[in-house]
């Protein structure tokens, strides 16, 4: 239990991270509506991702190779 409450502490500030990574990169340099797809876009992707590890972490665990 003590795991999943660090993975999904580390997962939000992950996409937390992500975020204001996007708005740094290109706030300022592209509309705001731009800035908000690009954002939307990342986050989905890197949620995607995490998800997917999460995934692959349950089925290690529950012994499927």
């Amino acid at each position: 239990m003590k795991e999943t409450i660090i993975y999904l502490i580390v997962a939000v500030s992950s996409l937390l991270l992500m975020a204001y990574t996007v708005h740094m990169f290109v706030g300022g340099l592209v509309a705001e509506e731009t800035q908000k797809m690009i954002t939307i876009i990342v986050l989905c992707v890197a949620a995607t991702v995490m998800a997917f590890l999460g995934w692959d972490i349950v089925r290690r665990r529950t012994g499927h190779r």
